[in-house]
């Protein structure tokens, strides 16, 4: 009768089969993540665990978290995986949450001392994060705290550097936090973008300006398309006058040597007698008259530029702890391009924004001018954030930043400078 049953109503048996496949995977994934959360916690609490001599304070660590990053899910996302592993971890945690877009870079201006900063969102919560820490008057000092990145926005390029690929999201998020707590270390370039009027910026990723920034922020409209909406926004944008080309002129530097690493341990003070004897001596000598050194012109190079995008880029996505210079890439695009290879190019970079294809101008600069004619109309894309286009001028602070990282990471990058 069963069967019987089964077989007459066969529209019913299937979507009930459908529907409780769909759920019994659905609950087997949530079990599988919840396994994931307890082991994390149980490699915290070793942390937490350990013994802290008395005289020794408890470290403090400032969380900056985006409630609205990730669609509104990052709150749930760092209360659910995130902030266990780092109260067991046993330091003294801070969580400022953010209300509006702008509210990190004025709480960082007020921030008190502190022995680690971590940053719970997307690109956008970094950019702010790192503007608000290197805008202070004393930035020097703040510049060397460790920057732990927990990812939890749709955009989340930082990632990529510092931790393994993972498919499961509340694995990423979890391996990142328990990396946190492991304090290994890697340092990040910065690139200080600057209008002539306008306080400046920071970006750990790039610029970018043209045509492929301009269709992929427009990508979001045409949802209803599903999986093709990437190329409907770049298809849409060949409508508009052809070739979409972008004028500018563009002043850069040359690389710059990498000074020598200064070493992390401070040599311990000289005995008294000896800074005595020092003094004296500097005390007693006759002051030397000082040859001033002749300072070097810089050596501009000067380039006017039409192409259908720019873009700007630190090297940190291709990091190298042992290379001897330092620069950023910069990309100009040819502005020959047909409408194919528009739409084609286009869904490339949505996934990688600052790649450079054949047939482009690539430049290595440690410093650049960047002149738009007047009038220019448009955005800039700075760590996936827009701003207004305008002159601007580009500098690169090398190994500005130390972010933590997987020791896992790590130990791949040494291995790719051996070999």
């Amino acid at each position: 009768k069963v069967l019987t049953t089964l077989r007459t109503h066969w529209k019913k048996t299937t979507f009930g089969v459908c529907l409780l496949s769909w759920g019994g995977n659905w609950l087997y994934g949530k079990h599988c993540d919840n396994l994931l959360r307890r082991a994390a916690c149980q490699e915290a609490q070793v942390f937490g665990n350990q013994l802290i001599p008395s005289s020794m304070p408890l470290k403090k660590a400032t969380v900056f978290l985006n409630p609205a990053a990730c669609k509104g899910k990052a709150r749930n996302l760092f209360e659910a995986n995130a902030a266990p592993i780092l109260h067991l971890s046993g330091m003294d945690v801070t969580v400022v949450k953010t209300d509006y877009e702008g509210q990190a870079k004025k709480l960082l201006e007020l921030m008190e001392n502190t022995d680690l900063i971590i940053i719970a969102g997307g690109d956008g919560t970094v950019q702010e994060v790192i503007t608000g820490l290197l805008r202070r008057a004393d930035e020097a000092a703040f510049s060397k705290i460790p920057i732990g990145f927990i990812p939890l926005g749709k955009t989340s390029t930082l990632s990529h550097t510092l931790y393994p690929e993972s498919t499961n999201q509340v694995e990423h998020i979890t391996n990142a936090t328990l990396a946190i707590l492991k304090g290994e270390t890697i340092p990040l370039d910065v690139l200080q973008i600057k209008g002539e009027e306008e306080q400046p910026v920071f970006a750990v990723t790039g610029l970018r300006w043209g045509s492929y920034r301009d269709a992929g922020v427009k990508a979001s409209k045409y949802w209803y398309l599903g999986p093709l909406k990437t190329k409907a926004a770049h298809f849409f944008s060949t409508f508009k006058e052809w070739p979409q080309k972008h004028q500018a002129a563009l002043m850069y530097l040359g690389p710059t040597e990498r000074p020598p690493e200064e070493p992390e341990e401070k040599p311990s003070r000289p005995p008294l007698y000896v800074r005595l004897y020092r003094r004296l001596r500097l005390y007693w000598s006759s002051p030397s008259k000082e040859i001033p050194k002749e300072v070097a012109p810089e050596d501009w190079e000067e380039l006017k530029l039409s192409t259908v995008e720019l873009s700007i880029a630190t090297r940190n996505r291709q990091l190298d702890l042992t290379r001897t210079e330092d620069f950023m890439d910069i990309c100009i695009e040819a502005d020959t391009v047909s409408k194919g290879q528009f739409v084609s190019r286009g869904s490339q970079k949505m996934h990688d924004p600052h790649t450079c294809p054949e047939g482009s101008q690539c430049i290595q600069a440690s410093r650049c001018i960047l002149q738009l004619p007047e009038g220019t109309e448009g955005s800039f894309g700075i760590d996936n954030e827009e701003y207004e286009a305008m002159p601007v001028e580009v500098k690169l602070l090398p190994r500005k930043l130390r972010f933590i990282c997987d020791p896992r990471m790590r130990e791949q990058m040494l291995r790719a400078a051996v070999k």
